[in-house]
Protein backbone atom coordinates (compact mmCIF):
# COMPACT_ATOMS: atom_id res chain seq x y z
CA UNK A 1 0.00 0.00 0.00
CA UNK A 2 3.20 2.41 0.60
CA UNK A 3 4.13 1.33 -2.72
CA UNK A 4 1.11 2.41 -4.52
CA UNK A 5 1.10 5.64 -2.06
CA UNK A 6 4.59 6.71 -3.23
CA UNK A 7 3.81 5.83 -7.16
CA UNK A 8 0.53 8.12 -7.02
CA UNK A 9 2.58 10.82 -5.05
CA UNK A 10 5.65 11.02 -7.63
CA UNK A 11 2.73 10.90 -10.72
CA UNK A 12 1.26 14.09 -8.88
CA UNK A 13 4.33 15.71 -8.45
CA UNK A 14 4.00 17.98 -12.00
CA UNK A 15 0.16 19.13 -11.28
CA UNK A 16 1.04 19.75 -7.18
CA UNK A 17 4.07 22.05 -8.77
CA UNK A 18 1.54 23.89 -11.29
CA UNK A 19 -1.58 23.89 -7.85
CA UNK A 20 1.53 25.52 -5.73
CA UNK A 21 2.29 27.97 -8.73
CA UNK A 22 -1.38 28.62 -8.93
CA UNK A 23 -1.56 29.64 -5.20
CA UNK A 24 1.20 31.59 -5.76
CA UNK A 25 -0.78 34.08 -7.93
CA UNK A 26 -4.01 34.13 -6.03
CA UNK A 27 -1.42 35.38 -3.06
CA UNK A 28 -1.83 32.20 -1.13
CA UNK A 29 1.54 30.99 -0.94
CA UNK A 30 4.78 33.27 0.23
CA UNK A 31 6.00 34.77 -3.04
CA UNK A 32 9.15 34.38 -2.62
CA UNK A 33 10.01 31.29 -0.68
CA UNK A 34 7.50 29.00 -1.68
CA UNK A 35 9.73 27.06 -4.06
CA UNK A 36 10.91 25.14 -0.59
CA UNK A 37 7.99 23.40 -1.36
CA UNK A 38 8.33 21.71 -4.43
CA UNK A 39 12.46 22.02 -5.45
CA UNK A 40 15.09 20.42 -3.44
CA UNK A 41 17.70 23.09 -4.76
CA UNK A 42 15.72 25.76 -2.87
CA UNK A 43 15.52 23.61 0.92
CA UNK A 44 18.62 26.56 2.37
CA UNK A 45 19.74 24.29 4.42
CA UNK A 46 21.52 26.26 7.35
CA UNK A 47 23.13 23.87 10.46
CA UNK A 48 24.87 25.36 13.16
CA UNK A 49 27.91 23.50 14.09
CA UNK A 50 28.39 20.57 16.55
CA UNK A 51 24.63 20.80 17.17
CA UNK A 52 22.03 18.31 17.22
CA UNK A 53 18.85 18.77 15.31
CA UNK A 54 15.69 18.72 16.21
CA UNK A 55 12.85 19.17 13.69
CA UNK A 56 9.44 19.86 14.37
CA UNK A 57 7.16 19.67 11.38
CA UNK A 58 3.10 21.46 12.66
CA UNK A 59 0.65 22.64 10.06
CA UNK A 60 -0.25 26.07 10.86
CA UNK A 61 -0.98 28.80 13.15
CA UNK A 62 -2.47 26.80 16.01
CA UNK A 63 0.51 24.29 16.39
CA UNK A 64 3.58 26.48 15.66
CA UNK A 65 2.58 28.83 18.81
CA UNK A 66 2.34 25.65 20.75
CA UNK A 67 5.68 24.22 20.42
CA UNK A 68 7.61 27.64 21.19
CA UNK A 69 7.10 26.94 24.84
CA UNK A 70 8.97 23.64 24.32
CA UNK A 71 11.63 24.85 22.34
CA UNK A 72 12.23 27.35 24.89
CA UNK A 73 11.84 24.80 27.82
CA UNK A 74 14.22 22.37 25.91
CA UNK A 75 17.02 25.00 25.51
CA UNK A 76 17.14 25.84 29.32
CA UNK A 77 20.28 24.60 30.56
CA UNK A 78 21.23 22.90 27.18
CA UNK A 79 22.96 23.83 24.31
CA UNK A 80 23.38 20.29 22.41
CA UNK A 81 20.53 21.42 20.03
CA UNK A 82 19.26 23.69 17.21
CA UNK A 83 16.05 23.48 16.11
CA UNK A 84 14.09 23.15 12.89
CA UNK A 85 10.33 24.30 12.47
CA UNK A 86 8.48 23.32 8.99
CA UNK A 87 4.79 24.62 8.30
CA UNK A 88 2.20 24.57 5.30
CA UNK A 89 0.27 28.18 5.47
CA UNK A 90 1.61 31.34 4.60
CA UNK A 91 -0.42 32.70 8.11
CA UNK A 92 2.18 30.39 10.08
CA UNK A 93 5.42 31.25 8.12
CA UNK A 94 4.54 34.93 8.80
CA UNK A 95 3.68 34.26 12.52
CA UNK A 96 7.18 32.16 12.63
CA UNK A 97 9.25 35.53 11.17
CA UNK A 98 8.67 37.03 14.67
CA UNK A 99 8.66 34.60 17.12
CA UNK A 100 11.67 32.78 16.15
CA UNK A 101 14.44 35.76 15.57
CA UNK A 102 13.59 35.90 19.41
CA UNK A 103 15.44 32.23 19.70
CA UNK A 104 18.64 32.31 18.16
CA UNK A 105 19.35 28.29 17.42
CA UNK A 106 15.97 28.10 15.82
CA UNK A 107 15.04 28.03 11.61
CA UNK A 108 11.78 28.07 9.97
CA UNK A 109 11.23 26.29 6.63
CA UNK A 110 7.80 25.23 3.99
CA UNK A 111 7.17 21.13 4.80
CA UNK A 112 7.94 20.36 0.86
CA UNK A 113 5.03 18.32 -0.33
CA UNK A 114 5.13 14.39 0.41
CA UNK A 115 6.74 13.14 -3.07
CA UNK A 116 9.20 10.31 -1.86
CA UNK A 117 12.17 11.68 -3.88
CA UNK A 118 11.41 15.47 -2.69
CA UNK A 119 11.46 14.48 0.91
CA UNK A 120 14.24 11.47 0.91
CA UNK A 121 16.37 14.71 -0.31
CA UNK A 122 15.39 16.62 2.83
CA UNK A 123 15.81 14.36 4.87
CA UNK A 124 19.82 13.93 3.40
CA UNK A 125 20.23 17.74 2.90
CA UNK A 126 18.96 18.56 6.53
CA UNK A 127 20.24 15.32 8.60
CA UNK A 128 18.05 15.43 11.47
CA UNK A 129 18.60 13.91 14.49
CA UNK A 130 14.50 13.50 15.77
CA UNK A 131 11.32 14.17 14.06
CA UNK A 132 8.58 15.54 15.88
CA UNK A 133 4.91 15.92 13.90
CA UNK A 134 2.43 17.76 15.75
CA UNK A 135 -1.28 16.80 15.94
CA UNK A 136 -2.18 15.49 12.84
CA UNK A 137 0.16 15.90 10.65
CA UNK A 138 0.52 12.22 9.15
CA UNK A 139 3.10 12.18 6.18
CA UNK A 140 3.59 8.74 5.36
CA UNK A 141 6.48 9.17 2.94
CA UNK A 142 8.30 11.23 5.60
CA UNK A 143 7.17 8.93 8.36
CA UNK A 144 8.58 5.32 6.24
CA UNK A 145 11.46 7.49 5.02
CA UNK A 146 12.45 9.13 8.58
CA UNK A 147 12.38 4.80 9.61
CA UNK A 148 14.80 4.04 7.24
CA UNK A 149 17.03 6.64 7.93
CA UNK A 150 16.68 5.20 11.41
CA UNK A 151 15.82 8.87 12.34
CA UNK A 152 13.70 8.61 15.89
CA UNK A 153 10.35 10.05 15.36
CA UNK A 154 7.57 10.91 17.50
CA UNK A 155 3.60 12.31 17.16
CA UNK A 156 3.24 14.70 19.78
CA UNK A 157 -0.12 16.25 20.83
CA UNK A 158 -1.65 13.35 18.76
CA UNK A 159 -5.02 14.66 17.12
CA UNK A 160 -7.10 11.90 15.75
CA UNK A 161 -10.95 12.47 15.21
CA UNK A 162 -13.39 9.52 14.84
CA UNK A 163 -14.10 10.41 11.27
CA UNK A 164 -10.06 10.42 10.73
CA UNK A 165 -9.87 6.83 12.67
CA UNK A 166 -12.99 5.87 10.36
CA UNK A 167 -10.63 6.75 7.50
CA UNK A 168 -7.22 5.15 8.24
CA UNK A 169 -9.53 1.85 8.94
CA UNK A 170 -10.19 2.06 5.57
CA UNK A 171 -6.79 1.13 4.50
CA UNK A 172 -5.65 -1.42 8.33
CA UNK A 173 -2.62 -2.71 6.58
CA UNK A 174 -1.34 0.80 6.05
CA UNK A 175 -2.96 2.48 8.87
CA UNK A 176 -0.69 -0.45 10.82
CA UNK A 177 2.73 0.35 9.27
CA UNK A 178 2.42 3.73 9.42
CA UNK A 179 1.50 4.49 12.86
CA UNK A 180 3.81 1.70 14.68
CA UNK A 181 6.43 3.25 12.76
CA UNK A 182 6.50 6.10 15.78
CA UNK A 183 8.61 5.35 18.80
CA UNK A 184 6.49 7.40 20.85
CA UNK A 185 3.32 8.95 20.68
CA UNK A 186 2.04 11.57 23.01
CA UNK A 187 -1.96 12.14 22.87
CA UNK A 188 -3.67 15.48 23.60
CA UNK A 189 -6.62 13.68 24.63
CA UNK A 190 -8.39 9.96 25.91
CA UNK A 191 -10.21 9.48 22.47
CA UNK A 192 -6.98 9.79 20.37
CA UNK A 193 -5.20 7.77 22.63
CA UNK A 194 -7.91 4.76 22.36
CA UNK A 195 -7.58 5.66 18.47
CA UNK A 196 -4.00 5.20 18.62
CA UNK A 197 -3.98 1.79 20.28
CA UNK A 198 -6.30 0.59 17.41
CA UNK A 199 -4.62 1.81 14.82
CA UNK A 200 -1.61 -0.34 16.77
CA UNK A 201 0.95 2.72 17.50
CA UNK A 202 3.27 2.23 20.31
CA UNK A 203 4.32 4.21 23.46
CA UNK A 204 1.20 5.78 23.80
CA UNK A 205 0.63 8.14 26.67
CA UNK A 206 -2.02 10.94 27.40
CA UNK A 207 -0.02 14.01 28.36
CA UNK A 208 -2.83 16.69 27.46
CA UNK A 209 -2.98 19.55 24.96
CA UNK A 210 0.18 21.02 24.60
CA UNK A 211 -2.01 23.85 22.89
CA UNK A 212 -3.30 24.74 26.75
CA UNK A 213 0.52 25.38 27.35
CA UNK A 214 0.47 29.57 27.87
CA UNK A 215 3.36 31.12 25.58
CA UNK A 216 4.65 34.32 27.13
CA UNK A 217 3.68 37.08 24.82
CA UNK A 218 5.84 40.13 25.40
CA UNK A 219 3.77 42.47 22.98
CA UNK A 220 3.41 46.00 24.61
CA UNK A 221 0.35 47.74 23.97
CA UNK A 222 0.00 50.08 21.91
CA UNK A 223 -3.68 50.73 22.56
CA UNK A 224 -3.73 52.40 25.55
CA UNK A 225 -6.97 53.82 25.36
CA UNK A 226 -9.04 51.04 24.90
CA UNK A 227 -8.81 50.34 28.50
CA UNK A 228 -11.79 53.60 28.51
CA UNK A 229 -13.61 51.53 25.70
CA UNK A 230 -16.63 48.90 26.24
CA UNK A 231 -14.98 46.06 23.83
CA UNK A 232 -15.83 42.42 22.88
CA UNK A 233 -14.20 40.47 20.37
CA UNK A 234 -15.69 37.89 17.94
CA UNK A 235 -12.94 35.42 17.01
CA UNK A 236 -12.26 32.83 13.48
CA UNK A 237 -15.70 33.75 12.26
CA UNK A 238 -16.37 31.95 9.67
CA UNK A 239 -18.89 33.39 6.44
CA UNK A 240 -22.52 33.69 8.04
CA UNK A 241 -21.17 33.95 11.21
CA UNK A 242 -20.59 38.37 10.98
CA UNK A 243 -24.40 38.43 10.65
CA UNK A 244 -25.13 36.85 14.17
CA UNK A 245 -22.04 39.41 15.38
CA UNK A 246 -23.57 42.26 13.65
CA UNK A 247 -27.15 41.77 15.17
CA UNK A 248 -25.65 41.39 18.82
CA UNK A 249 -23.84 44.80 18.14
CA UNK A 250 -27.33 46.50 16.90
CA UNK A 251 -28.56 45.25 20.30
CA UNK A 252 -25.90 46.05 22.55
CA UNK A 253 -25.38 49.98 21.03
CA UNK A 254 -28.98 50.37 22.08
CA UNK A 255 -27.80 50.43 25.72
CA UNK A 256 -23.89 51.07 26.14
CA UNK A 257 -22.13 54.21 25.10
CA UNK A 258 -18.28 53.63 23.94
CA UNK A 259 -19.09 50.47 22.85
CA UNK A 260 -17.08 48.79 19.83
CA UNK A 261 -17.46 45.28 18.46
CA UNK A 262 -13.92 43.63 17.37
CA UNK A 263 -14.05 40.90 14.17
CA UNK A 264 -11.05 38.71 13.90
CA UNK A 265 -12.19 36.75 10.73
CA UNK A 266 -10.41 33.45 10.49
CA UNK A 267 -9.52 34.10 6.86
CA UNK A 268 -7.77 37.78 7.26
CA UNK A 269 -8.60 38.07 3.22
CA UNK A 270 -12.14 37.96 4.07
CA UNK A 271 -12.03 41.61 5.72
CA UNK A 272 -13.65 43.84 2.92
CA UNK A 273 -16.05 41.45 2.43
CA UNK A 274 -17.15 42.02 6.23
CA UNK A 275 -16.66 45.54 6.07
CA UNK A 276 -19.46 45.97 2.92
CA UNK A 277 -21.92 44.12 5.05
CA UNK A 278 -21.37 46.24 7.80
CA UNK A 279 -21.76 49.26 5.69
CA UNK A 280 -24.98 47.66 4.10
CA UNK A 281 -26.15 47.65 8.18
CA UNK A 282 -25.44 51.37 7.88
CA UNK A 283 -22.71 50.61 10.71
CA UNK A 284 -19.29 52.99 11.30
CA UNK A 285 -16.13 50.60 10.53
CA UNK A 286 -12.53 50.27 9.76
CA UNK A 287 -10.39 47.56 9.27
CA UNK A 288 -6.87 47.38 10.88
CA UNK A 289 -3.62 45.75 10.73
CA UNK A 290 -0.73 46.05 12.70
CA UNK A 291 0.34 49.67 11.14
CA UNK A 292 -3.14 50.86 12.13
CA UNK A 293 -4.49 52.87 14.82
CA UNK A 294 -7.51 52.18 16.47
CA UNK A 295 -10.18 54.29 15.58
CA UNK A 296 -12.95 55.19 18.76
CA UNK A 297 -14.87 56.76 16.32
CA UNK A 298 -16.11 53.13 14.77
CA UNK A 299 -18.42 50.56 15.70
CA UNK A 300 -16.82 48.23 14.27
CA UNK A 301 -13.80 46.99 14.05
CA UNK A 302 -12.30 44.21 11.85
CA UNK A 303 -8.66 42.55 12.84
CA UNK A 304 -6.68 42.40 9.30
CA UNK A 305 -3.35 41.33 10.89
CA UNK A 306 -2.23 38.43 13.15
CA UNK A 307 0.21 40.78 15.53
CA UNK A 308 -2.49 42.89 17.16
CA UNK A 309 -5.30 40.89 18.46
CA UNK A 310 -3.80 39.84 21.60
CA UNK A 311 -3.60 43.39 22.61
CA UNK A 312 -7.55 43.51 22.18
CA UNK A 313 -8.07 39.91 24.21
CA UNK A 314 -6.22 41.77 26.81
CA UNK A 315 -8.85 44.69 27.13
CA UNK A 316 -11.29 42.41 26.31
CA UNK A 317 -13.81 40.62 29.26
CA UNK A 318 -16.20 38.47 27.01
CA UNK A 319 -15.07 36.74 23.60
CA UNK A 320 -17.18 34.13 21.19
CA UNK A 321 -15.41 32.04 19.16
CA UNK A 322 -15.99 31.25 15.10
CA UNK A 323 -16.81 28.22 13.22
CA UNK A 324 -18.78 27.19 16.18
CA UNK A 325 -22.64 28.23 14.99
CA UNK A 326 -22.28 26.77 11.24
CA UNK A 327 -24.36 23.65 10.65
CA UNK A 328 -22.63 22.62 7.17
CA UNK A 329 -19.72 22.40 9.04
CA UNK A 330 -20.79 20.34 11.72
CA UNK A 331 -18.01 17.89 10.77
CA UNK A 332 -15.02 20.12 11.31
CA UNK A 333 -15.86 22.73 13.63
CA UNK A 334 -15.33 24.59 16.42
CA UNK A 335 -11.48 26.54 16.66
CA UNK A 336 -9.38 26.95 19.40
CA UNK A 337 -10.96 29.02 22.50
CA UNK A 338 -7.03 28.88 24.83
CA UNK A 339 -5.33 32.03 24.28
CA UNK A 340 -8.32 34.20 25.51
CA UNK A 341 -9.71 31.93 27.75
CA UNK A 342 -5.58 32.13 29.46
CA UNK A 343 -6.45 35.78 29.43
CA UNK A 344 -9.32 35.97 31.93
CA UNK A 345 -12.04 36.39 29.25
CA UNK A 346 -15.35 34.37 29.53
CA UNK A 347 -15.64 32.46 26.57
CA UNK A 348 -18.97 32.11 24.24
CA UNK A 349 -19.80 29.38 21.70
CA UNK A 350 -21.93 27.49 19.60
CA UNK A 351 -22.76 23.73 19.63
CA UNK A 352 -20.28 23.02 16.79
CA UNK A 353 -16.97 22.22 18.11
CA UNK A 354 -16.14 18.77 17.20
CA UNK A 355 -12.27 20.17 16.37
CA UNK A 356 -11.78 21.24 20.14
CA UNK A 357 -14.19 19.14 21.97
CA UNK A 358 -12.22 18.22 24.59
CA UNK A 359 -11.16 21.96 25.57
CA UNK A 360 -15.16 23.14 25.46
CA UNK A 361 -15.52 19.95 28.20
CA UNK A 362 -13.25 21.30 30.38
CA UNK A 363 -14.05 24.99 29.94
CA UNK A 364 -17.37 24.49 30.23
CA UNK A 365 -17.11 22.49 33.46
CA UNK A 366 -14.74 25.05 34.81
CA UNK A 367 -17.49 28.34 34.08
CA UNK A 368 -15.18 29.69 31.86
CA UNK A 369 -17.13 28.62 28.51
CA UNK A 370 -20.43 28.68 27.77
CA UNK A 371 -23.00 27.22 24.84
CA UNK A 372 -25.04 29.79 22.80
CA UNK A 373 -27.55 29.09 20.31
CA UNK A 374 -29.02 32.28 19.07
CA UNK A 375 -28.00 35.82 18.69
CA UNK A 376 -30.63 36.56 21.38
CA UNK A 377 -28.59 34.23 23.97
CA UNK A 378 -24.92 35.56 23.26
CA UNK A 379 -26.57 39.70 23.49
CA UNK A 380 -27.88 39.22 26.74
CA UNK A 381 -24.82 36.91 27.80
CA UNK A 382 -22.72 39.98 27.08
CA UNK A 383 -24.82 42.37 28.77
CA UNK A 384 -24.51 40.68 31.91
CA UNK A 385 -20.54 40.74 31.50
CA UNK A 386 -20.57 44.76 30.70
CA UNK A 387 -22.78 45.51 33.29
CA UNK A 388 -20.82 43.42 35.96
CA UNK A 389 -17.51 45.89 37.89
CA UNK A 390 -15.56 42.43 38.58
CA UNK A 391 -11.61 43.47 37.71
CA UNK A 392 -10.55 40.75 34.82
CA UNK A 393 -8.10 38.75 36.31
CA UNK A 394 -6.02 35.85 34.45
CA UNK A 395 -7.23 32.47 34.80
CA UNK A 396 -5.93 30.80 37.74
CA UNK A 397 -7.16 27.41 36.30
CA UNK A 398 -5.64 27.78 33.52
CA UNK A 399 -2.08 28.65 34.58
CA UNK A 400 -2.20 25.76 36.29
CA UNK A 401 -3.51 23.22 34.10
CA UNK A 402 -1.07 24.84 31.54
CA UNK A 403 2.07 24.55 34.16
CA UNK A 404 0.63 20.66 34.55
CA UNK A 405 0.34 20.03 30.54
CA UNK A 406 4.02 21.53 30.11
CA UNK A 407 5.83 19.56 32.90
CA UNK A 408 3.67 16.25 31.72
CA UNK A 409 4.82 16.78 28.25
CA UNK A 410 8.55 17.32 29.14
CA UNK A 411 8.65 14.25 31.40
CA UNK A 412 8.38 11.80 28.41
CA UNK A 413 10.54 14.42 25.39
CA UNK A 414 13.11 14.44 28.04
CA UNK A 415 13.48 11.12 28.49
CA UNK A 416 13.18 10.55 24.47
CA UNK A 417 15.69 13.29 23.69
CA UNK A 418 18.17 11.53 26.09
CA UNK A 419 17.89 8.23 24.15
CA UNK A 420 15.97 6.52 27.53
CA UNK A 421 14.21 3.04 26.87
CA UNK A 422 10.93 4.13 26.70
CA UNK A 423 8.54 0.98 27.51
CA UNK A 424 4.56 0.84 27.14
CA UNK A 425 4.12 -0.22 30.15
CA UNK A 426 6.15 3.01 32.22
CA UNK A 427 4.11 4.99 29.48
CA UNK A 428 0.53 3.47 30.49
Amino acid sequence: MIFFYRIVTNLLYPILILLIYIRKILEKEDPIRFKEKIFSSHFNVQRLENKKLIWFHCASVGELKSIIPIIKEINVGNSDFEFLITTVTLSSANLARSEIKKINNVSHRFFPIDVHFLIKKFISSWKPNVIFLVDSEIWPNLIISAKRAKIPIALINARITRKTFKRWMYVPKLAEKIFRSFDLCLSSNLETKQFLKNLKAKNIVNTGNIKLIKSNNLNLPRFEKIKNQKIWCALSTHEGEEKLCIKVHKILREKFKNFTTIIAPRHIERSSKIKKLCVENNLNVQIIGKDNNFSFDKEVVIINSFGILFEFLLKSRSVFIGKSTLKRLENDSGQSPIEPAQLGCRIYHGPYVSNFKDIYEILNKNKIAKEINTYEELSNNLMEDFEKKIEKKPSLFMQDLSEKTLENTMKYLNKFLSNENIKTEILE
